[in-house]
């Protein structure tokens, strides 16, 4: 740990922060125990929700999440996201005012322990920003001890053209102090999120203060929220910079002294080739890193009913020790991101995108770039809408097709991630975006726990349908020792319609089958031997490996009635296989 603040600050200042953050650590190995290191398995599938997505009338709701979670899900997923849940200003929950409080609208830190006692629970560090109506904020615009630094303070004249944009909003805000003076602060993503200063030691005690207390109070994983962006150099674009990554280093290292069954994961937005090197070494930086180029490469694969691209990309898929694996999701509570099909897709193909989710009723927001122009930066839609045929009125694959494309996530090495809406079959909420007036709130929908629990008894229901078919592919994967994140992956060329994934371990190999068309097929399994039979684990149904039979958007989990040879193809490995 020393080594690494000496990086960071210089020798003087990281001897000092050296003696802060010992004497917090110190203070911390007091009240708790040192865990066991932190692993993954077949077994860890990993819920998303708002703390309040779901609510009743008279009760409050995180105590209606875990009463949905009892009745529903216990036995489907083994981890819980509760998307930030401290009080905020704005941007849903990313603009902490209180990093150390849970809102008394939503419960209370009992009620997170609570449910963190029966879910490995994930909790956000909002470490880039804090609310400019924060406690720390008024601190600083009073100029009281220790939180003099707490912003960044920029010469509006400085020439910032380099600096990497996320959002098409001016990068400065000027503030008044209470002495009269104005300032210009750093604000990557609003005016209401004030970027913190992490050259301020006082600014990086309490954040790691912050992390530790979330894992008091029974965080097994800590999501760096925007941690790319979070040290600024003036004349760099300002993102993944040394330091940042130094930073991450820093915050493992911690975990990994005091509570190393806690995991992290980095939440970094960007192409493919920038978003993996959050694995570090593979054993100094992040344990998962969340897998950003799936959600609309997996949707481009369904829109044009072709696998060669998306299979293409999966073969390159690896990571740097069997200690860390990817964070596999379809949708979460922010958009479908774009910038990670850079390099993948062509410009033209994009906008083939963009313009399915507007025929679909969702939104594109924009990013500017360096040059000034502007290109998309997400879709702003339920992943459920967007795949619906925006060309056919009653679209009768459309539950078929949406679930295909949650039966990939599943199936790729990693640990697979389920945002709640995605659980729910929920469309659109445009309601919603005409009240706020943000794009983003189309996939944030506030939703009733007895309609939809009413909703989930009526077999005819698309929260039904998609609900009860889900829940069986998870049930099915987490009993599959095939499918732990270590386990050998290779993909198969059939046909260019069908995602063909192969996963190995000592104990099992299975052929997991996605046809991403809509249409009927009949193909033979490569590489085995003929007239074996294989079953498929959804079904139940059994097939001959020369006649496999596949409906319009099926999905097939076939293991083999004895276990063949792997027949490795020039070229090509056990990619993540170890």
């Amino acid at each position: 740990m020393r080594s690494i603040l000496q990086n960071i600050y210089g020798k003087p200042k990281g001897e000092a922060a050296f003696s802060r953050i010992t004497a917090v650590l110190d203070d911390y190995l007091e009240k708790h125990r040192v865990g066991k290191a932190a692993a993954f398995s077949q077994s860890d599938v990993i819920l998303i929700t708002y703390g309040d997505t779901l609510f009743r009338e008279g009760e409050l709701p995180l105590q209606t999440l875990h009463r949905f979670l009892d009745e529903h899900v216990k036995k489907v997923f083994s981890g819980l996201h509760i998307l930030p849940f401290f009080p905020y200003s704005s941007d849903d929950g990313f603009s902490v005012t209180d990093f150390i409080m849970v809102r008394p609208d939503l419960g209370s830190w009992a009620d997170i322990r609570s449910i963190g006692g029966r879910f490995r629970l994930m909790v956000d560090l909002v470490a880039n920003h804090v609310s400019a109506e924060s406690r720390w904020f008024r601190n600083y615009i009073a100029d009281r001890k220790g939180f003099e630094d707490l912003a960044i303070e920029v010469d509006p004249s400085v020439d910032l053209s380099s600096v990497t944009r996320p959002r098409s909003l001016p990068l400065l805000t000027e503030f008044k102090k209470h002495s009269g003076r104005g300032v210009h602060l750093w604000t990557t993503f609003s005016a209401d999120q004030i970027d913190l200063n992490y050259r301020s030691l006082d600014v990086l005690e309490n954040m790691v203060q912050a992390m530790l207390f979330y894992v008091s109070q029974g965080a097994k994983i800590i999501r760096l929220d925007a941690i790319a962006y979070l040290w600024k150099e003036i004349g760099t674009p300002c993102i993944h910079l040394k330091q940042t990554h130094d930073m991450v280093r820093l915050f493992r290292r911690i975990l990994d002294m005091v509570a190393p069954q806690v995991a992290l994961v980095t939440e970094t937005n960007v192409p493919h080739k920038e978003n993996v090197q959050y694995f570090g070494d593979g054993s100094d930086e992040s344990q998962m890193v969340y897998n950003f180029t799936l959600p609309p490469l997996l949707l481009y694969a369904l829109t044009v009913g072709n696998a060669r691209v998306l299979a293409e990309w999966i073969q390159t898929l690896s990571t740097p020790s069997p200690a860390t694996t990817f964070f596999n999701f379809t949708a979460s509570h922010d958009g479908i991101g774009v910038r990670p099909l850079e390099g993948v897709l062509p410009p033209s193909e994009i906008d083939r995108l963009a313009d399915r989710v507007h025929r679909n009723g969702g939104h594109v927001s924009m990013r500017r770039r360096a040059d000034g122009t502007e290109s998309p930066y997400e879709f702003n839609i339920t992943y459920f809408d967007a795949l619906k045929d925006p060309g056919v009125a009653n679209d009768p694959f459309h539950i078929a097709r949406f679930l295909a494309s949650q039966a990939v996530a599943l199936v790729l090495p990693g640990v697979p991630a389920v945002y709640i809406h995605s659980l729910l079959g929920s469309r659109n909420w445009t309601a919603g975006v005409e009240t706020t007036g943000q794009a983003r709130t189309i996939n944030r929908e506030k939703l009733s726990a007895d309609i939809v629990a009413t909703e989930l008894a009526d077999s005819r229901s698309i929260r039904a349908r998609v609900f009860q078919s889900y829940g069986n592919m998870v049930r099915v994967r987490v009993r599959r020792p095939a499918f732990h994140p270590g386990s050998g992956t290779q993909v198969h060329h059939i046909d260019d319609r069908v995602l063909t994934v192969q996963r190995v371990c000592r104990d099992q190999t299975l052929y997991a089958l996605t046809n991403l068309s809509a249409e009927k097929l009949t193909m033979t399994l490569p590489n085995v031997e003929h007239g074996l039979v294989l079953t498929d684990l959804l079904s139940g149904r059994r097939f001959k490996a020369e006649d496999i039979h596949m409906a319009p958007y099926e999905v097939l989990w076939l293991e083999p009635g004895s276990t063949p040879k792997l027949h490795k193809q020039h070229g090509k490995g056990y990619l993540m296989g170890y």
